[in-house]
């Protein structure tokens, strides 16, 4: 039995800060349970806060919660422990995808400058200033994804002319798709509804020179009254690839994703997820690199307004019941 005391405020807090983390259409797909005798924290997938037909294979939803471990990792090392981390630890539990076991005296030295942007980070979906990301930045965000076992690569003028015809073509598909369009629809947060999912104040314009394209949270609903509004003319944008494409290497993806994401809000850099091209095989054999890495992510990083944060679900809702008992020595 382990010597760890973790009270329930403090758990709380661990698991509040995991789910800030984003995820694909704010799906948080995401369920937690507290092994008390040896003090591990294990992150399960909720296949029905999947996407069936944007997200069949599951790939985003396992970056997701990769983006929720690292979050975890984070928040873990600065209350104090060592995250000892494990991916799919059990092989017959197939929705296990990660244990945080709290251990002796953190070394997690990314935990105290990173803590903070973890409650600060929003996606930002707005138009960003004609300012580019410094190089320093840039390479501290490449060393960021590296540190996870991810590449962060930034292509020239002509792979982001690329990137953005194969978004732009993704996107079309999508809102095209009629299953594609109504699970997307179904994911915008109305007021009156229980479902979290997107606020429509954080959906965002669209690009009215049709050069960055914007998800379409509401396609096909309200084709004619869509805010339209001028966007950055030259878009800076990386791709966040890894070198195999297994289960194990969608989730440090997601690991490298959310410590990109957090440094660079640490710089006052804002990133929104281009995430369309990913959806559709064959784009995203167009987006593989001449090493073969395979895509992961494409981001939009650059200076402009703070997104508003979109709702989660509190740490008591994503607790499993046998999780809320406040462990003991």
């Amino acid at each position: 039995m382990s010597s760890t005391v973790l009270d329930v405020p403090t758990l709380e807090t661990l698991i509040a800060a995991s789910v800030a983390a984003p995820s694909i259409h704010n799906t948080q797909p995401w369920r937690f349970r507290l092994d008390p005798g040896t003090v591990t924290l294990e992150i399960r997938a909720v296949a029905e806060r999947g996407l069936r037909h944007t997200d069949p294979s599951g790939r985003a939803l396992h970056v997701s919660v990769g983006c929720a471990l690292f979050n975890l990792r984070v928040a873990v090392a600065h209350h104090g422990w060592e995250p000892v981390t494990r991916l799919l630890p059990r092989p017959h539990e197939p929705d296990l995808l990660a244990t945080v076991r709290l251990a002796g005296t953190a070394r997690f030295s990314a935990a105290p400058r990173l803590y903070d942007a973890v409650w600060r980070r929003h996606s930002s979906r707005f138009p960003f200033a004609d300012r580019q990301v410094p190089a320093t930045v840039l390479a501290e965000l490449a060393e960021a994804a590296h540190a996870e076992g991810a590449t962060l690569d930034l292509p020239g003028p002509a792979e982001t002319d690329q990137l953005l015809r194969l978004t732009r073509e993704a996107e079309q598909r999508n809102t095209a798709d009629s299953d594609r369009a109504a699970e997307s629809r179904r994911w915008v947060h109305r007021p009156d509804s229980d479902s979290l999912g997107m606020p429509p104040e954080a959906v965002g314009p669209q690009d009215f020179r049709e050069r960055i394209p914007m998800r379409d949270f509401g396609a096909h609903r309200r084709p004619m009254t869509l805010v339209a509004r001028p966007f950055e003319k030259r878009p800076s944008l990386a791709v966040l690839s890894t070198l195999h494409d297994r289960r194990t290497d969608w989730l440090r993806a997601g690991e490298a994703l959310e410590r990109v994401l957090l440094v660079a809000t640490e710089h006052g850099v804002r990133a929104s997820l281009l995430h369309q091209a990913l959806e559709w095989p064959d784009l995203r054999e167009q987006l593989t690199d001449s090493r073969r890495a395979h895509p992961q992510m494409v981001l939009r990083l650059g200076y402009g307004p703070q997104g508003p944060a979109s709702p989660r679900r509190t740490a008591r809702q994503v607790l499993r019941e046998d999780a809320r008992l406040t462990p003991h020595a």
